[in-house]
């Protein structure tokens, strides 16, 4: 006689202590769950009601500068720290755990054009209209001692931008020329030119530390190398772009922020044409900021709002907005993925949350698995109608919305006037051009 016996694990099913869930047993034979996927879609929406319900990014608002906000540096390695340049030429340096101003000087008279920390964070170089470059320690001085600069650099002409090198002690600032410089050194160590007027913003590359980009006044953005004596490759655009940022994970791609209301990201092998198209923005797009794992950045307008967009997507994900928030000219993220800042018109920087919805403070492992799988959720169902329809609406100002109407208009009806004189048109004369071609003019090498 054949005897089946029945052998269990204790470890499958018994607690170790009493302070640990139970063990429940589960059968993953699809045939014993009918009813899994409708279950699972219930779930979802749910996920994604709670998850508009709880959507509140606003922070904190920093406050203390007694004139616009113009720019933004952030520390390399503190968390907690950022300055904050104003139009007044103030520089301010904030506790953000505290979300105080921990130090405010005097750096220039008039605009504060630019501020970059060091690469170790032990140093400020700042920038202004009053042609100088200042070093400043990162630590406040002394009780009793006067804040005064390690050193000041005047230039010959105006500087509009600087930036920092992540891997060694150069720095570039840009004007009428791109000047590479040296923290030992008070003269350039090499000048670039491509016969513009302005450059008005560069950046340095976080991963191909010796390759920078500039945005210049004739609506171009050029790129070079510090090892080489000229200019790399310049692009032409059909208006004016104002900030430049690089993707940090994708050393190749870069995101300009453009008058027309639009952003383009650039693959820098293939300049004749934008990867990808950003859409939404109904106002001039002031700055950029990349997130830290490259899958994101934040843009600012002239339109009141700042918006998130997937650097793959041409629409942007989310809207943050306020009734006092006037023009946004400086944005930037954290470096912990966390939070986004942003500077406006009216003396004030704000603190938002990258994801709206997010937890702040103390979350446990209960809470975190439940997030993670609400997140898998809404992953899975994302394309489904009354889900993909709930996860996208937003409440944007009135303004906004008239304006995303006329534009709205406006394009369909150059849209309607171009087939019209397609349909009376021999064929092939008036072809057909994609929506990336239409805003790049030419590449010069």
């Amino acid at each position: 006689m054949k005897v089946k016996m029945m052998s269990r694990n204790p470890d499958n099913y018994i607690r170790e202590t009493k302070l640990q869930q139970h063990k429940l047993p589960r059968n993953y034979d699809p045939s014993l769950h009918p009813l899994e996927g409708p279950r699972e879609y219930v779930r979802a929406l749910n996920a994604t009601k709670l998850d508009r319900v709880f959507a509140k990014p606003f922070v904190c608002n920093l406050s203390g500068h007694r004139d616009g906000v113009s720019c933004f540096g952030k520390h390399p390695k503190l968390l907690s720290a950022l300055a904050t340049g104003a139009y007044d030429g103030e520089v301010r340096i904030w506790d953000l755990a505290n979300r105080l101003s921990a130090r405010s000087f005097i750096a220039h008279n008039g605009f504060v054009r630019g501020i970059a920390y060091a690469k170790n964070g032990e140093r400020i170089f700042t920038v202004g209209d009053d042609k100088t470059i200042k070093v400043w320690n990162s630590l406040a001085p002394e009780v009793g001692e006067e804040e005064e600069p390690v050193n000041t650099v005047q230039c010959r002409y105006g500087l509009h931008g600087i930036s920092h090198n992540r891997k060694d002690n150069s720095f570039a600032t840009c004007g009428e020329v791109c000047a590479i410089w040296d923290e030992q050194h008070n003269d350039p160590l090499k000048t670039l030119k491509w016969g513009v007027d302005t450059l008005h913003t560069i950046s340095y590359n976080p991963v191909e530390t010796n390759v920078l980009a500039c945005c210049a006044s004739d609506r171009s953005i050029i790129l070079y190398d510090q090892r080489e004596a000229q200019p790399l490759r310049r692009v032409l655009l059909t208006m004016k772009s104002n900030k430049l940022a690089w993707n940090p994970m994708e050393a190749f791609n870069f995101t300009v922020a453009n008058e027309d209301c639009n952003l383009y990201t650039f693959d820098t092998r293939k300049l004749q044409t934008p990867l990808k198209v950003h859409f939404d923005h109904v106002s001039a797009v002031t700055d950029v900021d990349y997130a830290p794992t490259g899958r994101e950045f934040v843009s600012a307008s002239y339109d009141k709002t700042i918006r998130i967009y997937h650097a793959h997507q041409s629409h942007s994900r989310d809207i943050y907005h306020t009734k006092r928030m006037q023009h946004v000219v400086c944005v930037a993220w954290s470096l912990d993925n966390r939070y986004i800042f942003s500077g406006s018109d009216e003396m004030n920087v704000r603190m938002w949350k990258s994801n709206a919805s997010e937890k702040l403070g103390i979350i446990r492992p209960r809470e975190r698995s439940n997030f993670n799988y609400q997140e898998a959720l809404k992953e899975k169902y994302a394309a489904h109608p009354q889900i993909k329809r709930i996860a996208r609406h937003r409440q944007v100002p009135r303004h906004v919305l008239n304006a995303q109407r006329k534009m709205r208009a406006v394009k369909e009806k150059d849209q309607v006037k171009e087939a019209n004189v397609r349909k009376h048109s021999k064929p092939g004369k008036v072809p057909y051009v994609s929506e990336k071609k239409k805003h790049v003019l030419k590449e010069e090498v």
